[in-house]
């Protein structure tokens, strides 16, 4: 909020060429404008604090993604060592080779790990992994939805086979789209800053 505040303070500038913004406080009584010094403080304050934000949500998203890779690596070894004795797995015994519900846990692992890649990547092909991840995602559910259809009860117990990777690289996409639309407005706001020189 306190962004777009001051980015409308600095955009009414560029527009109105007779009279530079003011402070937009009710604490300060005068209406001088802002001086360039104070107008390079905030927007660098803006920036620390949406970096950190930024790393805070992107680790947060990332060490979820994480826990639910090594759920699947759980299961995974579970199948191999004691085949179709977890419950989630039990239901597809008769519709799935085993061999089928391990390598879709692998690919389910492995769409996890292009949106980890994804949210902490600084590069600017970043976006690439997680959409990588998300067309992953949409061919797991597909696959999963197809013998859970088939089942003689649906099972709304497992909802997260089809749809846990999915939405996880979906959360990621939109965090990443927030937190980018962020940035953009940040250096929008650097864009407006006028020249102003407080004596």
């Amino acid at each position: 909020m306190a962004i777009k505040k001051l980015a409308r303070i600095l955009m009414k500038s560029r527009d109105d060429a007779v009279s530079l913004p003011t402070r937009d406080d009710p604490s300060f009584d005068d209406s001088r404008p802002i001086d360039s010094q104070v107008q390079e403080e905030m927007v660098r304050s803006f920036e620390r604090a949406n970096d950190q934000q930024s790393l805070l949500w992107r680790t947060v998203f990332a060490v979820f993604l994480f826990c639910f890779a090594a759920f699947l690596l759980y299961s995974i070894v579970q199948q191999v060592s004691s085949p179709w004795e977890l419950r989630y797995h039990a239901y597809f015994m008769e519709d799935v080779d085993s061999w089928m519900v391990i390598a879709a846990d692998w690919i389910a692992i492995l769409a996890c790990t292009f949106s980890i890649i994804g949210i902490l990547s600084k590069s600017n092909y970043h976006r690439r992994w997680l959409w990588c991840s998300f067309f992953i995602g949409i061919l797991l559910s597909v696959f999963w939805l197809y013998f859970m259809t088939s089942l003689p009860r649906f099972r709304w117990d497992v909802i997260w086979r089809p749809f846990g990777p999915l939405s996880g690289s979906g959360i990621c996409l939109y965090v990443d789209h927030l937190l980018a639309e962020s940035t953009e407005e940040i250096r929008k706001l650097r864009g407006y800053m006028y020249s102003y020189k407080a004596y």
